[in-house]
Order: C-alpha cells, then sequence, then structure tokens
C-alpha cells in the first residue's frame, strides 16, 4: 500500500478492510476471534476498540515468517484464552484484507465444512488468470489433494485455474498436529499455511472446497485494488437502501458509508456524500452536492447542496444551497 497505516486498516466505504472480514465472520457465529498482529499492532487493536463490542484475543506475530506461522500462533492465543474446545471444535483462517467478503458466503461455506465431515475445507475461486495464486490440486476421484504456491508450481501445476484464497475451515484437533509437521522447504523458505493441505490429505484425512464468487474473494494489495473494492461495496450499500425503500438518483455518484442509517421514503440525489453515523429521516431530501458527516437529519427535512458536519436538522427545515452546519 506504500504507506505508514497498517494494510488491513485502510477504509472502504466508512470501514477498515479488518471491520468488514470480522462482520462477514458474524455468518457463522464464532465464539472467540483471535487476530494476528504484527507491523502496527497498537493501531490495529485501537481501530477495534470502535467498531466493535465483542473482546477479541490478539497474537502478535514476532516473526514473520508466513501465514503457517501466523496460524500457529493464533491458535495458540485461542488455546491460552479458552482451553475447554472438543474435537467437535472447528477454525476458520482469513486473511485481514478481503473486504468484498460476505457473511452469506461465510456461513454457507462453514455449513458446507461441517455437513462434509472433512478435516478441512478450502475456499476456491475460478479465475481466467490465476497468476499469483497458490494453485488447488485434486486427485483422480476430485479429492483436493494439495495446494502449490505459483513459486513452487510445475507447467502443468499452474495451468489449473482454481485457486486457494486463503480462507480455510480446519477440524480443530487436526490443525494444530497439521501445524508443525509443515516445513519452509519451498522458493520461499517460508511456512505456508497451505502445506496443512497437504499433511492432512496425505494422512488420508479428507480435505474439501466450497467454491466462490472470484470477486468476493479479491484481496487487496495496492490502492487501485482499494478503490475497486470500495466501489463494489458502495453498489451493495447503495441497493440495500433501494430496496428499503430509498430513492437514491445516482448511485454512482453518490457515497454511503456502512454507518449511515436512511429511513424510507428518502430521496438521496446526485454528487452527494453520506459519511460517519449519519441518520436521515423518513421523507428527506438530501443533495445534490451535499455532504453529510455524522449528521442527523429530520424527517421531512431538505439538506441542498450544504455540508452538515455533526449537526442535527430538525423536521421539515430546508437547509441551502450552499450552507455550513454547524457554521465557523
Amino acid at each position: 500500500m506504500k504507506s505508514e497505516l497498517p494494510k488491513p486498516l485502510h477504509q472502504a466505504r466508512g470501514r477498515s478492510m479488518l471491520a468488514w472480514v470480522i462482520h462477514a465472520l458474524e455468518g457463522a457465529e464464532p465464539e472467540g476471534v483471535a487476530i494476528v498482529v504484527g507491523h502496527g499492532s497498537g493501531q490495529v487493536k485501537a481501530s477495534l476498540d470502535h467498531d466493535f463490542d465483542r473482546q477479541f484475543v490478539f497474537a502478535e506475530q514476532l516473526t514473520q515468517r508466513w501465514t503457517g506461522d501466523a496460524a500457529a500462533v493464533g491458535l495458540s492465543a485461542l488455546d491460552v484464552h479458552d482451553n475447554s474446545f472438543s474435537d467437535d471444535d472447528h477454525v476458520i483462517v482469513v486473511p485481514g484484507d478481503t473486504p468484498l467478503l460476505r457473511s452469506e458466503t461465510i456461513a454457507e461455506f462453514v455449513a458446507s465444512h461441517l455437513a462434509s465431515g472433512a478435516a478441512a475445507t478450502l475456499l476456491t475461486a475460478t479465475l481466467d488468470d490465476p497468476t499469483n495464486y497458490g494453485r488447488v490440486l485434486r486427485s483422480a476421484n476430485g479429492q483436493v489433494s494439495a495446494v502449490v504456491e505459483q513459486r513452487d508450481g510445475t507447467a502443468e501445476q499452474l495451468a489449473v485455474s482454481e485457486v486457494n484464497t486463503s480462507i480455510y475451515c480446519f477440524r480443530r484437533s487436526l490443525l494444530a498436529p497439521a501445524l508443525r509437521l509443515i516445513s519452509t522447504d519451498n522458493a520461499q523458505g517460508e511456512m505456508y499455511l497451505t502445506d496443512a493441505i497437504g499433511v492432512l490429505a496425505d494422512a488420508g484425512h479428507p480435505i474439501e472446497a466450497f467454491e466462490a464468487d472470484a470477486t468476493e474473494v479479491t484481496g487487496v494489495n495496492d490502492r487501485a485494488q482499494l478503490t475497486f473494492a470500495a466501489e463494489h461495496l458502495g453498489r451493495r450499500i447503495a441497493t440495500a437502501h433501494m430496496l428499503n425503500g430509498v430513492t437514491i438518483v445516482q448511485p454512482s455518484s453518490t457515497v454511503i458509508d456502512a454507518s449511515v442509517t436512511i429511513e424510507p421514503d428518502a430521496i438521496i440525489h446526485a454528487a452527494t456524500v453520506l459519511a460517519g453515523a449519519t441518520t436521515i429521516g423518513a421523507g428527506a431530501v438530501v443533495g445534490p452536492s451535499a455532504h453529510l458527516v455524522d449528521a442527523t437529519i429530520g424527517a421531512g427535512a431538505v439538506v441542498e447542496s450544504s455540508r452538515v458536519d455533526g449537526a442535527t436538522v430538525a423536521p421539515d427545515d430546508v437547509i441551502g444551497p450552499f450552507a455550513q452546519l454547524p457554521s465557523n
């Protein structure tokens, strides 16, 4: 990201990427959430204090030894936090830079894993260009047998278009033993979590795959990809409001944060930004070219071509054009 800010804290539509991922995990109703932190750990912890009421377990990865080590660190932290787990428990592993992941997909993914009885299930996607992704390898009977990383694959393996998304569900009792058996014998000299899949498969444990929409599981590694994710999330947010009875005249030019509340029969005109804890009452008309931040707009009020920042507009009041509340 070429930034001093830790990558998972970069925002899209009013939430950090990490917050979007945690919201998606709510689809599985997890009993505990461990967040593996490294660079900027203090910033990560502080950001979640503002976004969530629940408590998180934080596990610091002191040496960056890649995903296998990160999973081991997170699992150990969960065990310290609550060592009462049983063989019937399962662990979801998700990267913190996949803000387009939906809670419905996570719920379906976990349900599929539990129904299959598999030792592990991978969330996969099929890509026209799978370059830089780990490829999912299958045996002759179609069972997942391994995941091979881009730098370690043969030409035949790299021709596979089904990729690993780095999202997994493991039977908890099998994950720790598998992690102890993975090595750094690869092109990068790092501990790949994907190698745990091969360890379990080689031991005779069934491994399943659950395919998701490729766009939904796209990771964010630069500002261009962050903008792509934000635009996608913006369309989701606008559609949800419109299905709830809100008129959004031009969604393509309207920016609405995930934290904004809009009541039915409100009308949002073009080139409008709605940010923070903004609430808009029923029948209110906002825009065009309005900018609202943490604003409260009463029912039937009109805000035209104006900025409202942390202020309240009473029901049926008319503000603007070219007003600013509170005034400087």
